[in-house]
């Protein structure tokens, strides 16, 4: 007789883009590997137009349709990049208001998220672009193959566990996301 598997926790992931989408994506691959029983709903949030306070109001209606139709989540976070926040920084506040009424954790991309994926990398997790370009341009350096909207199969060659730990041990949202989720 065979035991039946654990019900998979469900987390709501909001993403900006593919790119985000695939994080998402390796970071479930990454838990299935560790013997989590996690699933990912990673919910693209377009059309937001990198307005972080449209993607987070978007974000919290696709937290409720999905909870009417498949039930709760267990937890809740959104990608966000900051050099978008720049645009209006009296988004801010509104956002983290809605982000705690709503129980969603933000992590912030700090600028973006090629300079968020950079800190993943070996010897990367201080590296600090001060733009989006600058980002880009050192990700590339270190991995030259790295385009934008990357599938997770391609992010798996240079994404593993320690990889996101590392990361994690340089940012404090994905850190208490982690945590929070059950990574070791």
């Amino acid at each position: 007789m065979s035991r039946p598997c654990p019900q998979r926790i469900r987390i709501y992931f909001g993403c900006e883009g593919q790119s985000e989408q695939s994080y998402g994506k390796r970071l479930n691959q990454i838990a299935d590997e560790a013997g989590l029983h996690l699933h990912f709903d990673n919910d693209v949030l377009q059309p937001g137009g990198g307005d972080p306070l449209e993607l987070v109001k978007l974000a919290i209606f696709r937290i409720e349709q999905k909870r009417r139709k498949r039930g709760e989540f267990a937890h809740r976070a959104i990608l966000l990049d900051r050099d978008k926040l720049q645009q209006n920084p009296a988004w801010e506040p509104q956002i983290s208001r809605l982000a705690r009424e709503h129980r969603l954790l933000l992590i912030w991309q700090e600028p973006c998220h090629e300079a968020f994926l950079l800190r993943h990398l070996e010897a990367q997790s201080a590296a600090r672009p001060p733009t989006s370009e600058l980002a880009m341009q050192s990700l590339k350096r270190l991995w030259p193959e790295y385009a934008k909207g990357i599938a997770a199969m391609q992010l798996a060659g240079r994404i593993d566990l320690q990889a996101v730990l590392r990361a994690g041990s340089a940012e404090p949202a994905l850190e208490e996301f982690l945590h929070t989720i059950g990574f070791p």
